[in-house]
Formats: C-alpha cells, sequence, structure tokens
C-alpha cells in the first residue's frame, strides 16, 4: 500500500523515493480527486495534476485509490516539532476540530489511546466510530414501532375496511389488517448499516476491520440501503435514543453529509475530503459560544441574511450571511468573518496580506447590520512571532467604524476559550 502524507497548498512530487509518489499512483489519487463536487468545474479544487507533481490546495482529508492513498492535512504549525510528531498532532487538532463542529465526546482516554503518528486521519475515524458504534451495540439497537399492512387468518390490530371489501371481497378467508410492531429495522439503523458496509471496503487496519466485520454480522437482520437513498428525514431521536447523536453525527461525515464529500465509482476510489474554510468558521463559533455562554453577547452563525440591493418592487438581491454575529439583544455589536488563510507577518505590508475583496465585504457588513466593530479572524502562524489576538485596526474612512485584523492559534488548546472571547470583548482605544 502506498501512502503519502502532505500538507494543504504543499507538493508532492513522482518518483520512488519516501517522500515522493509513484507517476501511477499520483494518476490514480488525482483521477478520484477529480470527481469530487469539492474539485469544482475545472477538476484542480483539490489536487493540482501537474506533468511531475501533485499540488494540495485549501482542501484536507484522505484520497483513496486502488492501492494508494494521499493524506491532506491542514497546515497548523508547532514550533519545535517536524516529522511523525508534527504530523501526529496535526491530526490530532483535525479531529478536535471535528470533534467539537459535530458535538462529539471523545473521552481523554479514547483521544490518548489512538495512534496520532501512524494511523491516518480515515483510519482514525473509522476508529472512532466502529469503537463507538460496537459500544452502542452491546446496550441494545434502537427500536421503533412501525406500522404494517399485512392479509392474515385472524385479526391483528385493526380491519383495513376498504381493503377488505374491495381486493379481498371474494376472500373471506383474509382479513385485510393495520398493525404496529416493533422492530429494529429503522432509518437510523440502515444508515448505520450502510456507514459499516462502506467502511468494512475503505479500513485497512486489521482492528478496524475486525470490529467492522463484527458490526457488519450484528446488523445482518437490517435492510441494506444504498447511500443515496438513505431516509435521513426519517430518524427520530428522542430521550430514548439520544446517546445515538454523536454517532448519527459521525456517520453524516464519513457519508458524505456535512464538510466533505465522498466518491466512489466501481470500488476504484474513495476520499474524505474537508473545505477548511467552512470548518474553521464552524469550529470557531462553537467555541465562542462556548466561551460567551454566561455574559450578554449571543452569537449568531450565517444570521442575519439581510440583503445589500433591493429592486423598485422592494424584492430584495444579493443576501449577505456574515460568517459570525455577536448580538445583544437586537443590535449587532460585532462581526466577525472567518478566513482559514496566513496573514502575512512582515511589519513592511501595511496591508499584512487582507484582500481587498474582503475589506469591502466587511464595510459592506458594517453599514448594512449598522455594526462599528468588524473583526477578520485568522489562524495564528508561528512566524508573527507574538502571541494571538487582535493584531491591528483601523478606522473606517469618514465612519466611527473599526475593522481590525485578529489571529487564533488553534495549536495551543490551553485557554482556548479565553483567548476568543478576549478577541469578542477587548474595548479598542485609539
Amino acid at each position: 500500500m502506498i501512502r503519502r502524507t502532505i500538507l494543504e497548498w504543499e507538493t508532492i512530487r513522482y518518483g520512488a523515493a519516501s517522500d515522493e509518489i509513484p507517476a501511477h499512483a499520483a494518476d490514480c489519487i488525482a483521477t478520484v480527486a477529480t470527481a469530487s463536487p469539492l474539485a469544482g468545474r475545472d477538476g484542480g479544487g483539490v489536487l493540482e495534476h501537474g506533468r511531475n507533481r501533485l499540488r494540495a490546495r485549501g482542501v484536507v482529508g484522505v484520497i483513496a485509490a486502488e492501492g494508494c492513498a494521499l493524506e491532506i492535512l491542514p497546515k497548523i504549525d508547532f514550533p519545535g516539532e517536524d516529522g511523525a510528531e508534527m504530523t501526529g498532532r496535526i491530526r490530532h487538532r483535525l479531529v478536535h476540530m471535528l470533534a467539537v463542529a459535530l458535538d462529539l465526546k471523545i473521552d481523554a482516554g479514547q483521544m490518548t489511546a489512538l495512534d496520532w503518528q501512524r494511523e491516518t486521519l480515515l483510519e482514525i475515524l473509522i476508529r472512532l466510530f466502529s469503537e463507538k458504534l460496537v459500544d452502542a451495540v452491546r446496550r441494545g439497537m434502537p427500536r421503533r414501532y412501525v406500522e404494517h399492512a399485512d392479509d392474515l387468518p385472524v385479526l391483528r390490530g385493526r380491519l383495513d375496511v376498504t381493503r377488505q371489501f374491495t381486493t379481498l371481497a371474494a376472500e373471506p378467508s383474509r382479513l385485510a389488517c393495520r398493525y404496529d410492531a416493533l422492530t429494529a429495522d429503522i432509518a437510523l439503523n440502515r444508515i448505520m448499516k450502510a456507514a459499516v458496509a462502506r467502511l468494512a471496503r475503505i479500513a485497512r487496519t486489521a482492528d478496524n476491520q475486525r470490529r467492522l466485520h463484527e458490526l457488519d454480522f450484528a446488523y445482518a437482520d437490517i435492510a441494506a440501503v444504498p447511500i443515496s437513498a438513505l431516509r435521513w428525514d426519517e430518524v427520530v431521536l428522542d430521550r430514548t435514543n439520544s446517546r445515538w447523536r454523536e454517532l448519527l453525527n459521525l456517520a453524516r461525515l464519513l457519508l458524505g453529509e456535512r464538510f466533505q464529500t465522498t466518491s466512489a465509482g466501481a470500488n476504484s476510489g474513495f476520499s474524505l475530503l474537508f473545505e477548511m474554510n467552512t470548518l474553521f468558521e464552524e469550529y470557531v463559533a462553537r467555541m465562542l459560544k462556548r466561551a460567551l455562554a454566561d455574559t450578554s453577547l449571543r452569537v449568531v452563525s450565517q444570521g442575519g441574511r439581510l440583503y445589500c440591493l433591493e429592486t423598485d418592487n422592494r424584492r430584495g438581491l444579493f443576501q449577505t450571511r456574515p460568517d459570525i454575529l455577536l448580538r445583544r439583544g437586537e443590535e449587532v455589536v460585532q462581526i466577525i468573518d472567518t478566513k482559514w488563510k496566513r496573514i502575512a507577518a512582515r511589519v513592511d505590508d501595511p496591508k499584512q496580506g487582507v484582500s481587498q475583496g474582503d475589506v469591502y465585504q466587511m464595510m459592506a457588513y458594517g453599514q448594512l447590520y449598522k455594526c462599528d466593530r468588524l473583526t477578520l479572524l485568522y489562524p495564528h502562524h508561528a512566524a508573527m512571532n507574538r502571541d494571538d489576538g487582535v493584531y491591528t485596526a483601523h478606522w473606517v474612512a469618514g465612519s466611527v467604524r473599526r475593522l481590525e485584523t485578529a489571529t487564533i492559534d488553534i495549536s495551543r488548546s490551553e485557554m482556548l476559550r479565553e483567548r476568543l472571547r478576549a478577541i469578542a470583548c477587548s474595548e479598542l482605544t485609539d
């Protein structure tokens, strides 16, 4: 099995060395990547397929083809670390971000037991899912009463009068019955079975394969439904089965329902891909909600939805959806837009790499939402040679609004909520 790991926006050349990838494997991986909707119209949104190299873009995850796999990890700095140790730390932080975004509770013991330096992101997620599912199945599968219709020799439930006196009018020995029966063959269990079947085809470690084989046997009596036909809308979570919420979220992730897209054609390939812009935004929003839970500020993610323009008949055009609004009552006191890209650290660059389009967008937000505090939030990196937090602040010309740039160091797990809270609650002075 050819397995390579690179960081987003990095390149890997074709060749037989440990830091290269054979050309035939690169071709197979690029074909799978092109099939993903994240690849865009030109097919290069995930990987740039060059004549002598592959180059990753702003999408992370795992792309697997026959006999080979490419893992793409986000650029997260861990000063003083490199090689397998740094790779393991990055995987750990990425799984943490996914856990926060998906409301997953992964206990410290389970996180410690994972082999962060040797297992790929895909194998780690499969292990988390399969271990949680084995534990849940041992405590009992969820069951619900489902209505059945059947023609029986004796009455069960209630009589279907219409069918009895039409279809069965000439067959009085059969009764058209409608009744409720307790069954495990429900939408939730069909989703779990589909996830087990999909993962069993792509898992590579012996432990993952063993657990998935056990689970496949446990779900033998559940109907097999194609992934495209799964009825997510029929899943009902209540107090009797709320412990399955995390597993449902993980199944959504692994079956392509959130953040990423899985693609497979004739069993020739599989991808588990995440847009870091989307994941970073969701992660920051959820961590801010936790950080500000005891304050008067309310965090609204992808809210607002005001229009930039109106037609003569007052129909709105160009709807806005700021990443994060901080509200106090009905007032918007701060707008935060997250950007998964590195802000420049050069002191001789007055713009710090902030794009003109981002500035214009924030000025429009300030005007529409009557907000005087606008923040562009970026991931922190080691080249900045300072702690994370508010980095620069400028007046918006001709107004009392301030546009700030800030960074948050997601490599540091300690006091992350407090550092985000400081960015949200800081009062700037001239």
